[in-house]
């Protein structure tokens, strides 16, 4: 993908779409681009958009397996930390493993979690998800995380996360790999934490429509 530099002034996002209305999500293609902007890569526009709170919670999907090595844990704590320092919002699964790290990291760095339980109590999420559904779904709730989410980062493997992965490609949503993600086609396999969620922000603000 591409590497886009946007414009900011104060709290106000712009590109060569117009300025971002971070409720709508779209760009607003009648509104000039002021001469005072700063030109900034898209993570930091991001930032700027979650430390607005005009921003409308769109979720990311992290997904992972339950029985995940000490490297994907890792990674996926860091993700999570990251992703909260944007401002944004992390939905997972809810329960342990890859879930429970990547809740952790997000919610210690002020941002959203939402656990979609396969369970019929919320009480049975992990205690790192600021909002849990208990869906009652079992492994069907799986479909739910790939439709609901913008983006979706895979960090390991199993036969759960795989099925999640095929679903977001299925829904066309951009699937992006860690730490041993499946290898399937329209996966974007990132070599580090930083590089994936330079690839969330990109697909972030690329996702807005044009007004």
């Amino acid at each position: 993908m591409a590497t886009r530099l946007y414009g900011v002034d104060g709290a106000r996002i712009f590109s060569a779409s117009g300025e971002l209305d971070p409720w709508g999500w779209c760009w607003k293609s009648d509104v000039a681009m002021p001469e005072s902007v700063r030109e900034v890569d898209a993570k930091t526009a991001l930032k700027c958009i979650g430390e607005s709170g005009r921003a409308r919670r769109i979720p990311v999907g992290v997904i992972g397996p339950r029985e995940a090595t000490t490297a994907q844990l890792e990674a996926a704590e860091a993700l999570g930390t990251a992703l909260g320092e944007l401002g944004l919002t992390v939905m997972c699964g809810g329960k342990t493993g890859v879930m429970e790290a990547v809740s952790r990291g997000c919610l210690k760095a002020g941002g959203l979690t939402i656990g979609l339980v396969p369970d019929h109590s919320w009480r049975d999420a992990n205690d790192y998800i600021a909002l849990p559904i208990a869906t009652g779904l079992s492994e069907a709730r799986n479909m739910i995380i790939a439709k609901s989410c913008q983006v979706l980062v895979a960090v390991g493997n199993s036969y759960g996360t795989l099925s999640e992965v095929a679903y977001g490609l299925h829904f066309s949503k951009p699937v992006i790999g860690l730490e041993g993600a499946a290898n399937v086609d329209g996966v974007q396999h990132a070599a580090s934490v930083d590089e994936a969620v330079e690839l969330v922000a990109e697909h972030m603000l690329q996702s807005a429509k044009l007004s």
